[in-house]
């Protein structure tokens, strides 16, 4: 197994993480500006990385930024937000060649920190904002990735779930943000409030590969902006407390019904129980082995799928399942019966054994890919919480049944949320 070793250097509100490895060649950067999150700020959010992407100032259209990163040997951007627990993250990424692999080449990392530089703080503007033509064609690509969820009936229930699951909760807030509020966006109000997260959020640099840390240290101390306001963002930690299970129903013209279900764990990476979570989560729903897809899907036939995830800093396991409009009562009983299950320890040691095997196994598999690696420490960073990927193997391996068993009976059932038929009973 790879080790991985993380050098963190904090310099002047930038926090630059160097992974050293000869395994791949190629240098990834990855730049992850991080702030709590807010409805007066998501729809901008999720809108920026859609912009950025349009041009900088050097090289003002989407075609002529492709054709410098062309020039620096193939090398791939890509730009996005995401909301991890409370916390909305927009993430540069750039893949460079390795300069050590190509003869007579000597600055192709430095011209890649140049160009990212580039593109984070020079974008495309016109007197007082974003290019006005590119900010309104992206607010339209935005709308029809906003108003497309409805037709994604799997993304659509995920996400009336956590509207129900978790009102007033600043998770509730859509990752893709509001129709109404994209309306009053505008180039200039939208390049304000972009200056502002360059000077407030937490930044954290990634770089993974081969270099020379000395010079690339350098090379980003003197390029990208150092800031005084910069501070560690304040994350609400919100506690809830279940009085009754919420049942939600909700009818549209479909084929196949959508029955998920909402559970608190609480439970979250920080806390010492969450590899216990962690293997509960593949013996309960996360693998073909996983009881929900053997007893619900296989032995009673009731779904078409039947999966959990676990939002991890948010502290949630989310239940996902498609099935005929008539099954809801009896796919729920038999979903609920695989909770009460896991609460009793009913699962044989080999089952234990087999599914840390496969966590370890996906993890072993994420840590064959640059992105993955950088993925892994940054949850380090969400999660307040120093382990590095190789204690993280060892602490699910160590795992118990007691801990597993313990875990499960913490946990809460929350919302139960049916997409079904028009038609439906």
């Amino acid at each position: 197994m790879q080790v991985i070793v993380e050098d963190t250097v904090k310099d002047e509100g930038i926090n630059l993480h160097y992974i050293h490895s000869k395994k791949f060649k190629t240098i990834n950067i990855i730049v992850k500006f991080r702030a709590p999150l807010d409805r007066d700020t998501i729809t901008m959010r999720a809108l920026l990385p859609y912009v950025l992407q349009q041009g900088t100032e050097k090289y003002p259209s989407e075609n002529e930024l492709q054709k410098q990163l062309d020039r620096l040997y193939g090398a791939v951007l890509a730009i996005d937000g995401a909301k991890k627990g409370n916390n909305h993250i927009i993430s540069f990424r750039l893949e460079v060649a390795n300069q050590n692999y190509i003869a007579d080449e000597s600055a192709i990392i430095d011209k890649a920190v140049h160009l990212l530089n580039e593109i984070i703080y020079n974008p495309n503007t016109d007197a007082d904002g974003f290019n006005k033509k590119s900010f309104e064609r992206e607010k339209e690509t935005l709308q029809q990735k906003i108003n497309a969820v409805v037709d994604d009936k799997l993304a659509y229930a995920n996400l009336r779930l956590i509207d129900e699951m978790c009102r007033n909760e600043a998770y509730s807030l859509h990752v893709h943000g509001y129709e109404e509020d994209l309306s009053k966006l505008t180039s200039k109000n939208t390049y304000n409030y972009y200056k502002t997260l360059l000077a407030e959020d937490q930044l954290d640099i990634y770089i993974l590969g081969d270099f020379d840390q000395t010079q690339l240290h350098h090379q980003f101390i003197t390029t990208f902006r150092k800031s005084n306001l910069r501070k560690e963002p304040i994350v609400r930690d919100e506690r809830v407390k279940i009085n009754d299970v919420k049942t939600v129903i909700e009818k549209q013209s479909v084929q196949q019904a959508k029955l998920h279900l909402g559970y608190r764990t609480n439970c979250t990476f920080k806390d010492k129980n969450y590899f216990a979570l962690q293997v509960f989560n593949g013996l309960f729903g996360s693998f073909p082995s996983s009881k929900l897809f053997i007893n619900v899907r296989e032995k009673n036939s009731l779904a078409y799928y039947a999966a959990s995830r676990l939002e991890s800093h948010k502290g949630l396991l989310l239940v996902f399942s498609g099935i005929n409009a008539t099954d809801d009562e009896r796919a729920r009983e038999i979903i609920e019966l695989q909770m009460e299950a896991m609460k009793k320890g009913d699962f044989t040691d080999e089952q234990l054994q087999e599914t840390k095997q496969l966590i370890v196994n996906q993890l072993l598999e994420t840590m064959d890919h640059p992105q993955g690696i950088v993925e892994l420490l940054y949850q380090q960073v969400l999660g307040e919480k120093q382990i590095s990927p190789e204690q993280f193997i060892e602490s699910i391996k160590q795992v118990t049944r007691e801990e597993v068993i313990q875990v499960a009976n913490k946990i809460e059932e929350d919302t139960v949320y049916l997409l079904t038929s028009e038609d439906g009973e």
